[in-house]
Parts: C-alpha cells; sequence; structure tokens
C-alpha cells in the first residue's frame, strides 16, 4: 500500500479552546478527552493539506489521495468551529471547493491525487486520467459533496463557495443521477479490475449485474469501494433523496436557480418512488426491514455494511427519524448475527464489513450506533467500546478484532477519527451544527461521568 509522510500542521485558533472545553465536561474520563483531542487535532495535523488556489486537499490517512466521501466526514467536525473561527469556515470552503473540481472533471471518480501525477490504485480499465486516483463510481461519494456544501451555508450562512463551479458542478451530478436510473441504456461507465478481483469487479465486462429501471439511481460501488451485487444500492438512494432536498433549498434561497430546483425536486421524488416499491422486504423475523441492494428484478441482498451510508445511519443521515418503525425493525436486523457483517468476540460487538477481516468490527460503526441509539445504556455502550478498542493509540482504527483490539487495519484512518469526536461531542450535549440528529440531553453526560 502506497503511503504518505504526514503535511505541515495546519492551525485553528478556536480548535483548543474546544479541546478543553470537552477536558472540562469529562472531568472523570481524562482518557476519553484526550482520545478527542488526538483524533480531532489529528485530521488537521495530518491529513489537511491547504492549496494555493484557495482549495484544500485532503487525504485520507495512509492512502496519499483524496476521497469525496471521506474528506467530507473528516471534516464535518470542523462545522462546529466553524461559525466563530474564519481559518476553519476558510478551510471546509476550501474542500468544497476542491471536491467540486473533481465532479466537473470526473463525475464518475471516487478518489482523485493532489496533482495530474498519474497516480493510481489499479491500473483498471476505465477512462481514468492522471488526476484520478479511482474511478469506482458510488452514488454516495457525490452526495458527499452536495451535503458538506449545504452543512457549511446552514452553520455559517456563508454563500462564496456556493458559485458557478459549484452549480455546474450539481447540475452535473443531477445529470449523471438520470443516465444512470438508465443505467443498461445509457451509461458509458465500465470499471474492470484485473488484480483483486474479489471485491473490486464488476460482471458483464465491468456494466455491471443486470438490473431494471425502477426510479433509483444505480451504483456500481459502496461506500467501502466494494463492488455492488444489485445495482441499487437503497442507503446511498436513501442518502440521494436527503441531499436533493438540501440542493433544493440551496436553489430556492441561495442560487435562484428554478430549473436546479425543479430538477432536483423531480429527481428526489423519482428516486423515493423507487424506494417505495422495491427498497422494503418481509423478513420472517423482524417484519418489514429495508434491503441493502435490489436489483428491480426480484432480487434482493440482506445486509449491512459499516461504512456510511447504512442502513443503520439512515436516522444520522437525515433519512427517517430515530423512531420510525421501519428503521427500528431494520436496525434490529443490522444489529444481530442475521446479518452476516455484525461480528461479537470477547472486546466488541459490532457491524464489519467484506471489506476487511472476518470478525472485525469497525469504530465508524459503532460511533453510528451510538449516534443513532434510542437510549443511554446504548449510547454509553458504544463510548466505551471506543475508548477502550484503540489499541493504546489514542486514534481509531479502519476495523479490528472483536476479540483482541490489538490486531486492527489502517493504523491511520482519519474518517473513523472523525465519528469519535462526533460520538464524544454528541455525548457532551454538543451538536455538530447542519447535523440531522440533535445532540443528547445534559443527564447522559453525568453519566459519561461515572
Amino acid at each position: 500500500m502506497t503511503s504518505t509522510s504526514p503535511p505541515p500542521a495546519m492551525a485553528l485558533p478556536s480548535l483548543h479552546a474546544l479541546t478543553e472545553h470537552v477536558r472540562r465536561l469529562l472531568p472523570h474520563r481524562p482518557r476519553l478527552a484526550a482520545m478527542f483531542e488526538s483524533c480531532l487535532t489529528s485530521t488537521l495535523e495530518t491529513t489537511v493539506r491547504p492549496q494555493s488556489d484557495g482549495t484544500t486537499f485532503v487525504i485520507t490517512g495512509d492512502i496519499p489521495a483524496m476521497w469525496l466521501r471521506d474528506s467530507a466526514a473528516q471534516v464535518r467536525p470542523y462545522l462546529l468551529l466553524a461559525p466563530s473561527d474564519p481559518a476553519a469556515s476558510d478551510l471546509i470552503a476550501g474542500v468544497v471547493r476542491r471536491q467540486v473540481e473533481y465532479v466537473l472533471h470526473d463525475p464518475y471518480a471516487n478518489a482523485f491525487n493532489e496533482t495530474a501525477s498519474g497516480a493510481r490504485w489499479e491500473d483498471d480499465q476505465t477512462e481514468m486520467s492522471d488526476l484520478v486516483w479511482e474511478r469506482k463510481y458510488e452514488v454516495d461519494s457525490l452526495c458527499a459533496v452536495l451535503h458538506l456544501a449545504f452543512q457549511l451555508w446552514r452553520a455559517t450562512g456563508r454563500t462564496d463557495h456556493l458559485d458557478t463551479r459549484f452549480r455546474a458542478a450539481a447540475a452535473l451530478i443531477l445529470e449523471v443521477w438520470r443516465r444512470e436510473q438508465r443505467h443498461e441504456a445509457e451509461s458509458p461507465y465500465r470499471f474492470v479490475r484485473t488484480a483483486w478481483q474479489e471485491r473490486g469487479q464488476l460482471p458483464r465486462g465491468g456494466l455491471g449485474s443486470p438490473i431494471a429501471e425502477t426510479g433509483m439511481t444505480w451504483s456500481g460501488f459502496r461506500p467501502s469501494d466494494d463492488a455492488c451485487r444489485y445495482g441499487y444500492l437503497v442507503p446511498s438512494n436513501m442518502y440521494a433523496v436527503v441531499v436533493l432536498g438540501h440542493l433544493e433549498r440551496l436553489a430556492d434561497e441561495v442560487l435562484d436557480d428554478l430549473d436546479l430546483l425543479r430538477e432536483a425536486r423531480s429527481l428526489a421524488a423519482s428516486i423515493q418512488a423507487g424506494l417505495d416499491a422495491h427498497a422494503k422486504v418481509e423478513h420472517p423475523e423482524f417484519g418489514t426491514i429495508y434491503a441493502y441492494e435490489v436489483d428491480g428484478l426480484g432480487n434482493y441482498l440482506l445486509m449491512d455494511d459499516a461504512n456510511v451510508p447504512s442502513l443503520l445511519s439512515l436516522p444520522y443521515l437525515g433519512s427517517c427519524a430515530q423512531d420510525d418503525p421501519l428503521y427500528l425493525n431494520t436496525r434490529r436486523f443490522v444489529l444481530s448475527r442475521a446479518n452476516p457483517y455484525f461480528y461479537s468476540g470477547r472486546a466488541a460487538a459490532g457491524v464489519g464489513s467484506p471489506h476487511t477481516p472476518t470478525g472485525y468490527v469497525w469504530p465508524i460503526a459503532l460511533a453510528i450506533q451510538g449516534l443513532t441509539a434510542t437510549d443511554d445504556v446504548e449510547r454509553l455502550e458504544m463510548l466505551r467500546l471506543l475508548e477502550t478498542t484503540d489499541a493504546g493509540t489514542l486514534w481509531m482504527h479502519e476495523s479490528f478484532s472483536a476479540d483482541d483490539p490489538r490486531r486492527f487495519t489502517r493504523p491511520w484512518f482519519s474518517w473513523a477519527n472523525a465519528m469519535l469526536c462526533e460520538l464524544v461531542l454528541h455525548g457532551c450535549g454538543i451538536t455538530v451544527p447542519g447535523a440531522a440528529l440533535e445532540a443528547i440531553s445534559a443527564p447522559l453526560l453525568e453519566q459519561v461521568n461515572a
């Protein structure tokens, strides 16, 4: 695996004040407070690269490329600083601008180089350019760009990042999603990987498994970067409906673009109709639940993956309420052995992924479980698990063995660090601006300190 040395640290004046505030709120949990500080500062010090053009390049950690999805998640906790700290606001605006330029360059790519160096993960058979690190088409990657732009506006009121380039990128995203509603007939996208075929390959010469037109939009890959078995990834389509609502609001209140507003509204309605008709399955134990993937031909996949968007994360994304009955049925399935990627061991129990070894739990999924929980006992347990499964590093990892947290993958994974920060803030009663879920009340904070 290609690696890179950390870039020079970027300073945010408000960062120390936030970490000290959290430390004061957790007087009896000094290690949890130290982990929060370590994870929050690590992203800034080791992954953020300000550019001379005013954009911000963000590596994932131990891979020197910028993922659209990951970079949005990595800077999300800094939205809390953005209203009062111009440097934090500028950092996030720079990420949005960089993401916009990447989308305009190639909306089917998921990860990009800092410069047009020609570096790449594999020599895949697809339309690569020297700026593209990997060209796995993921619906959620495009969702992340629209979502972060909306969140920054909600947090600060600034609109300079919502310029003509953003408008062009938003229109291109809608064009791609419309085209991929008719993937079989109209999509130009193909992806063939000769190496590592088990999870990185799309059948039929890179077109993917057969699908019927449903109103949903096709995705070649999951947020884990693994290939979809069936073309309609349900949590990603549900996320698309949410961000299309955000775009509709931006088109109305900021961009004054009636055509963009109408197209976002129409596309959201079409995708939602497809979800209503095809995304639900009757389970003999859990009742009506969401499938993870469907093809519109009657085939479906019952599972959930640790990466976000996931079925577990639907309230976090704003797709439904935490107490929605259909979500609660699905959640019970996801957090059971009926989900083939739910693992339980001597040290932890939680959702893993086919992307990592069997029996390995993901901190991202534990954080999402805590954020979407409806009772304090479960929230506190997720905080405890994350606090005690870092292998003594004060950082989160991609995944770890449910039996032995000293065995883990990816020692340097900024997305997971950001998720730990969000859960700690949530436990301290602090809501990240633009978050779909409000932070919990003060009584949980007292229990956190117990």
